[in-house]
């Protein structure tokens, strides 16, 4: 249990009731406590930083003037709401963040009846605040719902989808947080002592009684109230300029500064006593109070645990790199990512190429729909996403991109599991959907060197191509293993590797979990049990990959993947094999993901709660060679 003595007044708050309790000149203090622990805590455990410190002040004011959990608070994207954790009963097992059967580093129904609804991807949070909104209102409810969305989530097309199926009838507040992105003009003192006067009880009552007083004017009042009316928009538009949520019907506040604590709490007491809808903009700084993070947020963003950071170069780096060597190359390349300019490591090609970079904001399926505009102009489109934002963009594969047959990259980074971010960021979906994909190609590099053989090859295709590779860097073993006498210069290649003389099993894998296939068969080699592992560095089409492997295969077979079973390599390969005449008489497994959805247990490595770590295939390779030896074929 994690010990607040350093922070006396965090020490004391373990509820909203505890944050109401407190004096409001002390709350300044608490503010602080928070940051210092945040900047702790995080840094031993990893986590985002930057945002969860420029939403403290936030944080404390929602909670200390609504009713929580009666009212329902919602995160954008989730990984801002480590305070919003804190104060809500959760501080004690805080140290457990992102940890192994720990908290989660997101908004999770599961973990809290403050939760009101889970994240991890962005641009959700409007849509689903609405839906609790109007559910309350179906069922007479008198709760408030509140969505905090930061300006980077409104690039993404939901949350303009959400804003457009508004009601201004609803009780939702939308919180837009702002920290980069300048969306309204509306800034400044004269903005600010305006927006002071719209919030006050003075201006709110006078407001009240001159529309009654000129409504029931006799004859004209009507007419009276519509010319009014008109004259205070366009006052309003003078001085404010124009303002997209006004235009969509919603009562729109701010902006104000979102780390003045006083000001966030009257504005919050007027949007209580308030009778509709509306948008509050808030004005944040990434980082604040800690002065590394103020200065390079985008370093701040997502740290690793003390100690974890990767060694040596990425995957992502790796693929960057080489798609700067291509496109000098060849003036055709263009890359396009969603907001993910240094994770997927395209800062390099941004620099050298900002006429052939795009960066389109949180928009994943805009993303590939514009990739497949350049791409039908005779352009080659590279698209680098995180496997688990693909999923955003399905549609935009199937019948904008392959039902054109045009060719189209895709850079598919973070594949398989991840630890730490959990659920919402496992890489575990991608085979099996693009797999379903008529005549897409997959590439699955697993050494540094196989990442610009793999991006050379997919960039002379005339199809959807896609590289999959994981987070952080290659393991050693696998280019020990694999790649003895150096690496070949092209692609595709299936790799052999044996652990004896006379293989009795045969594990057809790709991927990092190669590596885990290997460990079992070396303690399986003890024992005086070969196995062969073919490594496969591209994984479909399935029929062609199927012919390669075919004249390989000895004794029975083991499909390993760290992917959904259902649709994937597995059954797939399995499926192409069967129908080449291949498994004739072979028995053979499949070892993949029953559920995508899956989070380490506590004392367990994500893989060994997967069902997929070395112990486990051992196991089965064990039993797969016993059947083979005749041992259970009676």
């Amino acid at each position: 249990v994690e010990n607040f003595e350093k922070w006396p007044l965090l020490n004391r708050v373990n509820s909203p009731a505890d944050l109401k309790a407190l004096p409001e000149n002390e709350l300044e203090l608490l503010a602080a406590e928070l940051r210092d622990y945040l900047v702790f805590r995080v840094g031993e455990n990893g986590g985002h930083l930057a945002s969860n410190l420029g939403v403290v002040e936030l944080t404390l004011a929602l909670h200390r003037i609504f009713d929580t959990p009666h009212d329902h608070v919602i995160f954008d994207v989730g990984h801002q709401s480590y305070v919003h954790k804190l104060l809500t009963g959760r501080k004690e097992r805080f140290d457990t963040l992102r940890c192994a059967g720990g908290l989660s580093g997101f908004t999770k129904r599961e973990e809290s009846e403050y939760d009101a609804f889970g994240a991890g991807h962005s641009s959700t949070a409007i849509s689903a605040a609405l839906g609790i909104a109007e559910a309350d209102a179906l069922a007479g409810r008198d709760c408030w719902t509140l969505a905090v969305v930061g300006d980077g989530a409104m690039t993404g097309g939901l949350s303009l989808e959400a804003l457009n199926n508004c009601r201004r009838s609803v009780r939702l507040v939308i919180i837009l947080n702002e920290n980069e992105m300048s969306i309204s003009e509306n800034t400044g003192r004269l903005a600010g002592h305006l927006s002071h006067i719209r919030t006050s009880r003075p201006y709110i009552a006078t407001k009240k009684v001159t529309t009654f007083v000129l409504r029931h004017v006799p004859l004209v009042g009507p007419f009276l109230y519509r010319v009014v009316r008109r004259i205070k928009r366009r006052v309003k538009r003078i001085l404010y300029h124009e303002n997209l949520f006004e235009h969509m019907g919603i009562r729109y506040l701010g902006p104000v500064d979102g780390h003045d604590i006083g000001n966030l709490l009257a504005m919050m007491k007027h949007i209580k006593q308030s009778d509709g809808s509306v948008v509050l903009h808030v004005k944040t700084q990434k980082g604040k109070g800690y002065a590394p993070a103020e200065e390079a947020p985008n370093a701040y963003h997502s740290l690793p645990p003390r100690g974890k950071a990767p060694a040596g170069k990425t995957f992502s780096c790796a693929m960057g790199e080489a798609l700067d060597i291509l496109a000098a190359e060849d003036e055709r390349i263009c890359a396009i990512t969603a907001a993910m300019r240094d994770g997927t490591g395209l800062a390099a090609f941004a620099e050298k190429y900002p006429k052939r970079f795009f960066d389109v904001g949180i928009a994943e399926g805009h993303a590939l729909t514009f990739a497949a505009g350049l791409s039908a102009a005779k352009t080659r489109p590279v698209v680098a996403l995180y496997s688990t934002f693909l999923q955003r963009g399905y549609d935009n594969i199937l019948h904008d991109i392959a039902l054109q047959h045009l060719p189209v990259t895709l850079c598919i980074d973070r594949a398989g599991l991840n630890t730490g971010d959990g659920p919402t960021h496992h890489g575990v979906f991608d085979v099996a959907m693009l797999s379903a994909v008529p005549e897409a190609v997959i590439y699955a590099p697993v050494t540094l060197a196989g990442v610009p053989r793999a991006l050379c090859a997919a960039l002379v295709q005339d199809t959807l191509c896609a590289l999959r590779y994981p987070s952080g860097t290659p393991d050693p073993l696998l280019e020990r293993t694999f790649y003895p006498d150096g690496e070949p210069s092209t692609l595709p290649a299936v790799r052999v590797w044996d652990s004896g003389e006379v293989p009795l099993v045969t594990v057809l894998t790709h991927g990092r979990i190669a590596a885990e296939a290997v460990r079992a068969a070396q303690a399986l080699q003890k024992e005086g049990i070969a196995v062969r592992i073919l490594l496969c560095e591209q994984i479909a089409p399935y029929a062609t990959v199927a012919a390669r492997v075919a004249p390989l295969l000895q004794g029975d077979l083991l499909f390993l993947e760290e992917e959904i079973r259902a649709g994937g390599f597995g059954m797939n390969l399995s499926d192409a094999l069967s129908r080449a005449g291949a498994l004739a008489g072979k028995r053979y497994e499949i070892m993949a993901l029953e559920n995508g959805f899956i989070a380490p247990k506590q004392g367990e490595a994500l893989w060994q709660t997967a069902g997929l770590d070395a112990a486990q295939i051992q196991k089965t390779l064990s039993r797969l060679a016993s059947a083979e030896k005749g041992e259970e074929r009676c």
